[in-house]
């Protein structure tokens, strides 16, 4: 029997940012960085207990909203709990990887975001294009459209080219890291491309479809 250990990864990495927030908490001064620019260069600051604790209860709501997804979506049995727990663990980590980051600059350990971001969020991207690949009709998690909800053939269609498009993405983001300066632009231009793409695709996979199923009436 496959033993579920996602959701208790994921517990345990949101119990450690708090143990490693509380801990760093006294050594930091009353105002944090907390936001950078394309250049990593710092542009935001904030009050220290929400710079340590903003991402851990992040983190815990996003959970909870996780959690309940599965139990509120009339189509639920499409999900499979096995993928969906990996995207919440993925998710997760994702969260704690940057508060750990975050901790580290304000603690003297200037780690450029402008080098980290890309290769978080590409690696971020390519599991997402594998999860999106895999994905059923559902009502919470996808690339939910007019088009993609009212068949699930437009639906299927629209996640394979989907789930390509993101890994594709991930991987570029990831090659950006040896752009000379802004790469994480290029990331955000790469994401934007292929979330308009798809819903564009799927429209067009929809009116096909109905095309189709209309000559087919006529004939």
């Amino acid at each position: 029997m496959h033993m579920e250990i996602e959701k208790p990864a994921a517990i345990v990495l949101m119990a450690l940012s708090f143990v490693i927030g509380f801990y760093v908490y006294p050594m930091l001064p009353a105002s944090v960085a907390s936001h950078w620019d394309a250049a990593g260069e710092v542009n935001g600051y904030m009050p220290a207990f929400w710079g340590v604790f903003l991402i851990p209860i992040l983190s815990i709501a996003l959970f909870l909203v996780f959690l309940a997804i599965p139990r509120i979506d009339p189509l639920s049995a499409n999900i499979n709990k096995k993928d969906y727990h990996g995207f919440i663990l993925v998710v997760i980590l994702f969260l704690f990887l940057v508060h750990i980051q975050t901790l580290l600059w304000n603690l003297g350990t200037e780690i450029s975001f402008s080098l980290t971001m890309p290769l978080l969020l590409g690696g971020l991207f390519f599991y997402l294009g594998g999860f999106l690949g895999k994905a059923k009709r559902n009502w919470f998690i996808g690339i939910r459209t007019p088009w993609t909800m009212s068949s699930d053939a437009v639906w299927e269609k629209t996640h394979r080219l989907g789930g390509w498009l993101f890994k594709v993405v991930g991987v570029l983001a990831i090659l950006s890291i040896l752009l000379p300066a802004n790469g994480i632009l290029v990331v955000i231009a790469l994401m934007i491309g292929a979330a308009i793409a798809t819903v564009v695709y799927s429209y067009l996979v929809y009116r096909d479809l109905m095309g189709q199923a209309s000559q087919k009436k006529r004939g």
